[in-house]
């Protein structure tokens, strides 16, 4: 994926259709793809070698790179999870200036919340508020998005969109993650599991090489 990204960037930014223009920093990511693919192949053959040359320094040095892995992954989950109740004000701080100054008017921004606000079946970040004193409103004389209104057939107004009462996306999005968090822990027990049998299986071989040489 990163030498596809590096080498032929405009065919990969062509598949981001309308977000290509401003896609185009996302071909640096291959370069940082492609740095931890070879980390990753280095990590391999060290362990490899260290098991088929039975040399105790390079299987001691697997172990501390996957353990330093390891616990950078374990701080990180940490982290993640001390700091989630400042997601919704990061969140709310890019998103409340670009619907109320970006949407209908930037391309790009109103192209990621309408595909936003129809697959979730939301309307703005916390509700059709969010729409209230916006640059779209203005454009559209008093109007909201149509996914603020149940009938999205006829015209979105206030009236509509308060009886209407849809969801704000971000509450959606908690929700749709909250139905995935047991597909996502379990990859992270399963990739936590595999590096821990791989420290394990790595000193078992240092611990044991002396006596296997004997």
């Amino acid at each position: 994926m990163g030498i596809w990204v590096s080498v032929d960037g405009s065919s990969f930014l062509e598949l981001l259709g309308p977000f290509s223009a401003q896609a185009s920093q996302f071909v640096n990511v291959g370069f940082f793809c492609i740095a931890v693919g070879a980390v990753l192949v280095l990590m391999g053959a060290l362990g490899f070698c260290g098991a088929q040359c039975q040399s105790k320094c390079l299987l001691l040095m697997f172990f501390v790179v996957v353990l330093l892995i390891f616990i950078a992954e374990v701080a990180a989950a940490v982290v993640a999870l001390a700091y989630s109740s400042f997601a919704e004000g990061i969140l709310r701080a890019w998103a409340a200036p670009a619907l109320k100054n970006d949407y209908g008017s930037d391309p790009i921004v109103t192209k990621i919340w309408n595909t936003t606000m129809t697959e979730l079946s939301c309307c703005g970040f916390t509700n059709f508020t969010d729409f209230q004193g916006s640059k779209f409103e203005a454009m559209t004389q008093g109007h909201f998005p149509p996914s603020c209104c149940w009938t999205q057939s006829a015209p979105c107004g206030a009236e509509e969109a308060e009886r209407s009462n849809m969801k704000g996306c971000f509450e959606q999005i908690l929700i749709s993650l909250q139905e995935h968090a047991n597909i996502v822990g379990g990859i992270a027990a399963g990739i936590g599991v595999l590096e821990i049998a791989a420290m394990i299986v790595s000193m078992y071989l240092y611990c044991h090489l002396d006596k296997r040489i004997s």
